[in-house]
């Protein structure tokens, strides 16, 4: 495939890849999540999963793609010779649209309060950030969709460009300072009086605040963070140099989401603490308190800025690999095809996702299944599409794949990981998916 896109180095690669994991979930589903379920016992369970569930689960999904070197929707039967097997693929791809769907809506949402403290700026008078309701904001159902459709065009613009000039670009831009203005935000958060007790919230683990259903979510948790079950990081792999390391860079990418998940709970927790609130308020958490946090902070309205630069890069770098999929797909690797595709994708993201913007506004009566339209789109991808699309992929891994290629494709092997890793995806890792599939849909 000659007009077949590939990222010009390893480091474009891990950073890209690093970008599509470190989005929402580690930036705004972690740190609620954690403020539900304990602080650091959450956190510890996180970590245990993201280690030893999410870690073999995203090199096996780059092992696909390095081997298939193809697009989603037809790599499983280039590699099993089953065209039936594809339906993983498009599995994936259907998943990837609506979860860029929900992610546009909150992408909207930052873009929005970004634009409110700007306005305020610019009128030379004291920024206040308490007057920016969120309430009023999703109720909102003209600027929201107006949100909404800016963050899916800069999302189209940048994959447009294409895999070098514009994915690999892009992350090696908004990855390094993501990282800047994330420790910006936890060297603030850190230095307010009583923030060691946020610290002690987040990192210390409390076996009281353990539970059942805290151990599940941090399970899901490190699905949902990791971007497992989509096929998108098969996407991005098959892009990748024949020199890539598969465990080096999936190594790379975990160390760099559990960094990130970290620094996020100690930029926000010890702020919290410090001014008196509770971490138990949901996914309103970044959007309701944190401006409340902020308003109470010297130059509290700068750095809130910063920090919603940071979410919106986190935001922006996993709805471009959400994109991509379905550009790849479509356009069969044939760049020539990219901007018609990109454009029509983005298009008909907008348009789907539309009655998402409204769930919070003239459609909030709107309610079947999980709640909201919102909801359903939400439920349908983390509790359906993405285990299945993992499961699916486990599946044709440790069954039908050639062992003795797995092993070429895993590398050299001087701990002799190789051997565990592979009876974990033949025998473990299907019970561990079908046991997430159902408590998620109970």
């Amino acid at each position: 495939m000659s007009n077949q896109s590939q990222w010009k180095t390893s480091t474009g690669f891990i950073l890209a890849s690093a970008g599509s994991a470190i989005g929402l979930g580690a930036m705004w589903k972690f740190p609620y999540m954690a403020g539900i379920y304990g602080g650091g016992a959450f956190l510890l369970m996180f970590l245990i999963f993201t280690i030893f569930v999410g870690l073999p689960l995203l090199i096996m999904e780059f092992t696909v793609g390095k081997m298939g070197r193809t697009y989603t929707t037809q790599i499983y039967s280039k590699l099993t010779g089953k065209k039936w097997l594809n339906l993983i693929g498009w599995n994936g791809n259907l998943a990837v649209l609506i979860l860029f769907g929900f992610y546009s809506v909150i992408g909207g949402w930052i873009i929005i309060y970004m634009g409110n403290v700007i306005v305020q700026a610019l009128s030379f008078k004291p920024i206040s950030l308490t007057s920016i309701k969120f309430e009023d904001i999703i109720s909102n159902p003209w600027l929201t969709v107006l949100g909404q459709g800016i963050f899916i065009f800069l999302t189209m613009i940048i994959v447009m460009l294409g895999v070098e000039k514009g994915l690999e670009k892009a992350s090696k831009i908004m990855m390094p300072l993501l990282f800047i203005f994330l420790l910006i935000i936890v060297v603030k958060s850190l230095t307010l009086d009583g923030a060691l007790e946020g610290v002690r919230y987040i990192l210390q683990p409390r076996l009281h605040d353990v539970s059942m259903e805290g151990v599940l979510f941090a399970l899901g948790q490190s699905f949902f963070t990791l971007s497992l079950g989509t096929t998108g990081m098969i996407t991005y792999a098959s892009y990748a140099p024949k020199e890539m390391t598969i465990k080096s860079s999936a190594i790379s990418i975990v160390v760099m989401n559990i960094l990130v998940s970290i620094l996020a709970g100690l930029a926000i927790f010890p702020a919290l603490k410090a001014f008196g609130y509770q971490p138990q308020e949901g996914p309103g958490l970044l959007f309701k308190v944190l401006p409340l946090v902020f308003n109470q902070m010297h130059f509290g309205a700068i750095f809130y800025f910063i920090f919603l630069v940071l979410f919106l890069f986190a935001a922006l770098t996993s709805s471009i690999s959400l994109l991509e999929l379905n550009v790849s797909n479509f356009t069969k690797n044939d760049n020539r095809k990219r901007k018609r595709v990109a454009f029509i994708g983005s298009v008909l993201v907008f348009v789907i996702s539309i009655p998402a913007t409204l769930s919070f506004s003239s459609l909030s009566d709107v309610k079947i299944g999980a709640g909201t339209i919102f909801d359903n789109m939400d439920f349908i991808v983390s509790n359906i599409l993405m285990p299945i699309g993992a499961l699916g992929t486990t599946l044709v891994v440790g069954q039908l794949l050639d062992k003795k290629l797995l092993q070429e494709s895993f590398g050299k092997d001087k701990f002799k990981l190789f051997l565990p890793w592979y009876y974990l995806i033949k025998f473990v890792m299907p019970v561990v998916i079908i046991l997430v599939f159902i408590v998620q849909l109970v």
